[in-house]
Formats: structure tokens, C-alpha cells, sequence
């Protein structure tokens, strides 16, 4: 191998390395029954990232914040949350719960969970409030 191939397999490794560091660091998801048993250990903050119609209809009734992710508001909203408390994110699927985790954890929080979609949670027992 010549010089230049070594230095291009170092910097891809370096890559590799550093890019999968940050991605096993974005937002931990835990599946409703993981989420029941860290829930009794440390109950922390509920978070609701869907729109406010969506919240309107039903939640969690655990939940404790309703920021909508997609609203230009929401980075303002996290800005606002202390960060050593442990927040539990959902929406309807986990994907948005998934995106606002990572933006809290790259804003600083350390204790952000992905506890993923409204009615997974609500199939597992979790109790639903409906409308407001």
C-alpha cells in the first residue's frame, strides 16, 4: 500500500469511529415495559412531542409537557427544561420522539429517553387522557 491509501483508511476509521460514537449517543429508546421499570425508579418529566391537535385528542395521562417538535418554538421550550432531570419522549410512532431526543441531548440534556409511540405505550397499559 502506498502512503496515501493508509492515510485515506485512517481518516475513514477515525470516521467510522467517531460517526458511530454519536449515534449510539442520540436519544436511547426503551420499549414500553423498559420504560415501566425505569418509570418506577426515576419518574422524571413526560414529554409530548406531537402537535397540539394530536395531544388534544389523547395522551399519556402521565404526560407532563406537550412541545411540539415540529413548531418553531420547541428548541425555546427544551431551552427552558433543567438538565439534569431524566425526560421520557413519545409521539405516535417514536420518530419525532427519536429527533427531539437527539436535539435535546446535542443542547446538553444527559437523561433523554425515546419511550417511542402513543399507542404502543397505551397497548402495554400505560392510562390515556382524552381530549382537553
Amino acid at each position: 500500500m502506498d502512503f496515501y491509501t493508509i492515510i485515506l483508511i485512517v481518516i475513514a476509521a477515525v470516521m467510522v469511529l467517531y460517526y458511530g460514537a454519536k449515534l449510539k449517543n442520540s436519544g436511547e429508546t426503551l420499549d414500553p415495559e423498559t420504560f415501566k421499570e425505569k418509570w418506577k425508579q426515576d419518574s422524571g418529566v413526560v414529554i409530548d412531542v406531537r402537535t397540539k391537535s394530536e395531544h388534544k385528542g389523547e395522551r399519556l395521562d402521565i404526560t407532563d409537557h406537550n412541545y411540539d417538535i415540529t413548531d418553531s418554538e420547541f428548541s425555546e421550550q427544551i431551552e427552558q427544561l433543567d438538565k439534569s432531570k431524566t425526560y421520557y419522549l413519545y409521539c405516535r410512532t417514536g420518530s419525532r420522539s427519536g429527533r427531539a431526543a437527539r436535539m435535546m441531548e446535542q443542547n446538553g440534556f444527559e437523561h433523554v429517553y425515546n419511550i417511542g409511540g402513543l399507542q404502543k405505550l397505551l397497548n402495554a397499559g400505560f392510562n390515556k387522557q382524552s381530549g382537553n
